[in-house]
């Protein structure tokens, strides 16, 4: 899917404007970025408002309009909509933000959704940032929801070969979609280093590296959600360049673009993926840690019952002569066997019979 390569007619001023489009024509410092006029290539003009811009665009017959925005209202955007009759539905996804990359035709106007990623290296987390581009025959309006993409960056590239900017509002696309693509590189970079260190982590049996890969998953999965819907979203617009007669230089560049889209997303894919065994080889690890432990524990509760078996036979081996000699110890004067001469012997050997018996049998039972 591409624009239509025509010219636009001269505008025809509104006669009456709805109130809220006129309160609000004239823009804010804080979501106007930056609002220029370009013709063949070159910019004519930066008009101070949005206001300005539309009276300045209908004054340009063969000008194009580049209208960069960073968050901005409801009452702003309807009066773009109203100036460039964009669709209320485009308009609403604009507003609403938290979209998904799609690419949708609405007359001669495209509404294209980006997902823009920047890594930041300090947290290790990904920041997602999201822009809208409605593109028409005479003009690109950009809504950026978050810091990235610098388009700054992209319109000084672009000013700086007006040969590229004469083509109009769709090689400004194909630029935009080149520096969001190009955003991507350092994110994977970052990722694939994050994914370097979580390996060694895992195998150094760091306990926290769970939760890191945990978080690095969602990470994936939000960068996944980003780049996969731009390769169909780029081979739809390459299907377009016959039927709409795209020049041949913005052909090499969308192709290139879609190259560099593609081998980002099949890294991405293979990120999840590696994620996915490296958090089956930490569960193996950890279950293999705890297995050991486990062991260990069984064998110390063993070797503890092995002791404690021994202890209990000495003890219950010394116990008996202690008994015999405590009843032959008592002092009480009508005690059986108490005067007999042979008492003392009796009671010996009694205490030794008694204590190897007792001996044996712990013996056969492995407790000595």
């Amino acid at each position: 899917m591409t624009l239509p390569s025509r010219k636009r007619g001269r505008r025809q001023e509104p006669a009456a404007p709805p109130p809220a489009v006129t309160a609000t024509a004239r823009g804010t410092a804080g979501s106007v970025v930056e609002a220029s006029l370009y013709r063949d290539g070159r910019k004519v003009s930066s008009p101070a408002s949005l206001s300005d811009t539309f009276r300045r665009l209908r004054e340009e017959p063969d000008g194009m309009a580049w209208i960069g925005l960073h968050r901005p209202s409801e009452e702003e955007l309807l009066s773009l909509a109203a100036e460039f009759d964009l669709h209320e539905l485009a308009v609403e996804d604009a507003l609403e933000a938290h979209q998904r990359p799609k690419l949708e035709r609405y007359g001669d106007t495209l509404f294209v959704v980006l997902r823009a990623a920047r890594y930041m290296d300090a947290q290790e987390e990904v920041d997602f940032g999201e822009l809208h581009v409605f593109v028409g025959p005479d003009f690109l309006i950009t809504v950026r929801h978050g810091p990235a993409p610098d388009l700054s960056a992209v319109r000084h590239r672009m000013e700086d070969t007006p040969e590229l900017l004469a083509l109009g509002p769709e090689a400004v696309l194909y630029a935009i979609l080149d520096a969001v693509v190009d955003g991507y590189a350092p994110v994977v970079a970052g990722v694939q280093n994050d994914i370097d260190e979580i390996e060694t982590e895992v195998f150094r049996g760091d306990p926290t590296v769970s939760r890191r890969i945990y978080e690095l998953s969602r990470e994936t999965v939000e960068f996944q959600r980003a780049t996969r819907p731009l390769v169909g979203m780029l081979h739809n617009l390459m299907a377009g360049f016959t039927k709409y007669g795209t020049d041949e230089e913005l052909q090499r560049h969308l192709r290139d673009v879609a190259d560099h889209v593609t081998h980002i997303s099949e890294r991405v894919d293979g990120f999840r993926q590696a994620l996915t065994e490296i958090l089956t080889v930490n569960a193996t690890l950890v279950s293999q840690q705890q297995n050991a432990e486990m062991r260990a524990l069984a064998e110390a509760g063993f070797e503890q019952n092995e002791e404690i078996k021994k202890i209990s036979s000495w003890a219950a081996i010394l116990f008996a002569p202690t008994l015999v000699g405590t009843v032959y110890g008592m002092n009480f004067d009508h005690m059986p066997e108490l005067h007999w001469a042979g008492g003392y012997p009796f009671a010996i050997l009694l205490m030794a019979g008694v204590c190897t018996s007792l001996y044996f049998v712990f013996k056969r039972r492995d407790w000595l």
